[in-house]
């Protein structure tokens, strides 16, 4: 039985599977790895322009990173991981996607039940009042953008040196405790806590797979499976698999 069939079988014999996703499910959608050589973070220091205590020194600063970052994200596309996941959680085979992603291709891509453990660009709010707001209403012809309150206003992204959405990280943790799949896809697994995920799950019985052309940090016991395959062929050949079961 060939990895593939193997992955499929696993999935579909699951009763709760989970996905969790980094940067490499995206970088077949043209968003290179923030970390990779033609990512953000070549371009920009991340703690002179990804830090909290940056934005709150200069926020113009910052905010010339973010408006490159955020055009970035939304010029590009949901690729065949993404649409395979939204499509597994539609059949009911997959229940929840956590992402480290910041770019929402995941609810492009048609899932519904997303934990975005980084935040995302969708939304915005005042760094001093914390007042939210839709990106769509506020203007970037001057930066930073301003509150009534006189604050600058910033994505509801999560910066080096700020904690997780509490609400993001307790629906993430609760769903690692309750899983009996736990897919990782397109993570190095090196940025704590979201790299807790699968040792969590793991230590809780759930099986471990990987998806990712390269080799991650999760230890070699932790892992049962690892197609080393970008994530959109991988799905591509998985998703023909669960098709033929579906009929």
């Amino acid at each position: 039985m060939n990895k593939y069939h193997r992955f499929t079988e696993l999935l579909l014999q699951s009763r709760y599977a989970v996905a969790l996703t980094g940067a490499g499910i995206s970088v077949e959608s043209g968003i290179p790895d923030f970390r990779g050589s033609d990512g953000v973070w070549a371009k920009y220091d991340p703690l002179e322009y990804g830090h909290i205590d940056s934005f709150r020194a200069d926020p113009a600063k910052v905010w010339n990173m973010l408006v490159e970052m955020r055009a970035l994200v939304e010029s590009v596309s949901p690729n065949d991981a993404h649409y395979a996941l939204g499509e597994l959680e539609r059949l009911g085979v997959l229940k929840m996607v956590i992402t480290q992603n910041v770019d929402s291709l995941h609810q492009r891509g048609g899932a519904s039940n997303v934990v975005e453990f980084h935040g995302n660009f969708r939304g915005m709010h005042c760094d001093k009042c914390r007042r939210p707001y839709k990106s769509s209403e506020v203007s970037l012809a001057e930066l930073p953008p301003l509150c009534a309150c006189g604050g600058p206003i910033r994505p509801d992204v999560v910066l080096f040196g700020e904690g997780i959405p509490e609400q993001a990280y307790s629906l993430a943790f609760d769903a690692a405790l309750k899983c009996d799949l736990m897919i990782v896809v397109g993570t190095s697994a090196s940025v704590a806590p979201a790299s807790d995920l699968p040792l969590v799950a793991g230590r809780r019985g759930a099986r471990i797979v990987e998806i990712n052309p390269e080799v991650s940090e999760l230890p070699r016991e932790v892992t049962e499976m690892h197609i080393m395959e970008p994530a959109g062929a991988a799905f591509r050949n998985i998703m023909k698999i669960v098709k033929s079961f579906a009929h």
